[in-house]
């Protein structure tokens, strides 16, 4: 899809898990809808595991920046501001390895982009065009990713507790927490800030209404 800008706007939202990155994604795409916006999420560049033993998998840390396929996830963003389509990996959470389909997706005008590191390289950084961090306070980020993990990825209660201790929480402080230094807008309480929200909704709206 062609547009009149000479790239799309590209919107980064980081945060730590559980703190409401894809509700907000979500919200803005859907306040946005007439710019036909798509979602872009760093969880489908996980590296691809599939070889490894699963006791290995379940010790792995997979919220330090090495879990993560840089090099694809920038080139696939690079290709949507030149508006190229692209084949995003599909992850499976309970295998921890990449399925053999990918998802199509069509450039647009409007990119939101949202993980717990995206403010992590520089070389990623320096394409958004509005970088967002959402705050949330660690007790409620943990209930919201024990939910999710029980619900939606059949994990025990002991094995997201360990993982919580042991590699969630110490990687949110050495890294997704230092990262709220890059962002131009601070969320605090996360997708509950309708106010904050509806400021980055006229805000994109100003940006983009003379498409």
């Amino acid at each position: 899809m062609k547009s009149s800008r000479k790239k799309p706007l590209l919107i980064g939202i980081c945060g730590g898990t559980g703190s409401g990155k894809t509700s907000i994604a979500l919200i803005l795409k859907g306040k946005l809808g007439e710019y036909n916006p798509i979602i872009i999420h760093q969880d489908s560049y996980y590296l691809d595991e599939k070889d490894l033993p699963q006791k290995i998998k379940e010790t792995s840390n997979y919220d330090h920046p090495a879990a993560f396929d840089w090099k694809l996830f920038i080139e696939h963003l690079r290709d949507l501001i030149n508006f190229k389509p692209i084949e995003q990996p599909i992850y499976n959470f309970h295998t921890n390895s990449r399925l053999q389909e990918t998802n199509h997706i069509e450039p647009s005008n409007l990119i939101i982009v949202e993980g717990i590191l995206v403010f992590q390289e520089k070389k990623l950084r320096d394409l958004f065009d509005i970088k967002i961090f959402v705050d949330c306070d660690s007790d409620e980020r943990f209930i919201r990713r024990l939910k999710r993990d029980v619900l939606e990825r059949g994990r025990s209660l002991e094995s997201i507790i360990n993982q919580y201790l042991s590699t969630v929480k110490p990687m949110h402080l050495q890294f997704v927490e230092p990262s709220k230094r890059y962002a131009d807008i601070i969320i605090p309480e996360g997708a509950h800030n309708l106010v904050a929200i509806e400021t980055i909704v006229s805000r994109i709206h100003g940006i983009l209404k003379d498409l």
